[in-house]
């Protein structure tokens, strides 16, 4: 009877919700394409145009890779946000002259501008009530007109760099079609499964075969999809 009752209560609240994948109800991952393009939109929406007049950058040299805080605050400063881009789970702001900053969030990190509602992972969110910019804060900004941009991450897991030309530049130069700007015909893609042996969920999760996908997407896709994740690609 136990047993039953017990059944009837998970049903039911199965029943509750939305149809999805079982393994993506209450997870945790990592910043996967759509917070990531969240983050550029933001961006672009709020922030081209405006000269930086105020930078910080954290004195922590696993995450910023490659260069000292103050040579990389010299380097940004009084320079205009003309774009922000992005391929795969990798963002970077155009400036008016290189080099330009390049974020790989890694497992946590996360884009806030302050009083602007940014989408990110709950792993990766800092709470409202922490001090600003935020104790995780790797890079932080002041434009011209007093709006704030900060990159956080909880974990030091990131990579915050300065590069003349992002694209150009592992891991972004190893990267496959981007999942949403660079989408495959059906054609092409049936076509680029043809002699694939390796299972079709890794081969999802591969940056070089198509980029921006990550664990709970491929996920959902494929139990949407009503394919097997160990099925054979080909």
């Amino acid at each position: 009877p136990n047993i039953r009752s017990g059944t009837k209560r998970v049903k039911a609240r199965q029943g509750n919700r939305r149809e999805q994948s079982p393994n993506f109800a209450g997870r945790e991952n990592m910043p996967e394409l759509p917070e990531v393009e969240a983050a550029r939109r933001a961006v672009e929406d709020n922030c081209l145009g405006k000269k930086i007049k105020r930078v910080i950058i954290a004195d922590d040299n696993k995450v910023i890779d490659g260069i000292s805080p103050s040579d990389f605050q010299t380097s940004i400063l009084g320079k205009t946000i003309v774009s922000a881009r992005r391929k795969g789970k990798n963002l970077w702001l155009e400036l008016d002259s290189p080099p330009f900053p390049s974020f790989q969030f890694g497992m946590a990190g996360a884009i806030y501008i302050k009083g602007v509602a940014v989408t990110k992972y709950k792993r990766s969110a800092v709470k409202d009530s922490e001090e600003w910019p935020s104790k995780y804060s790797k890079f932080f900004v002041e434009l011209d007109d007093g709006l704030e941009l900060s990159f956080t991450d909880k974990r030091r897991f990131a990579k915050v760099r300065l590069l003349e030309n992002p694209a150009s530049v592992r891991p972004i130069s190893e990267l496959g079609p981007d999942a949403l700007l660079e989408p495959m015909t059906v054609d092409k893609f049936e076509k680029s499964l043809a002699k694939k042996k390796i299972t079709i969920k890794p081969l999802l999760l591969d940056q070089g075969f198509i980029s921006g996908i990550g664990n709970w997407i491929a996920d959902e896709v494929l139990y949407q999809a009503r394919i097997h994740p160990l099925q054979t690609a080909s």
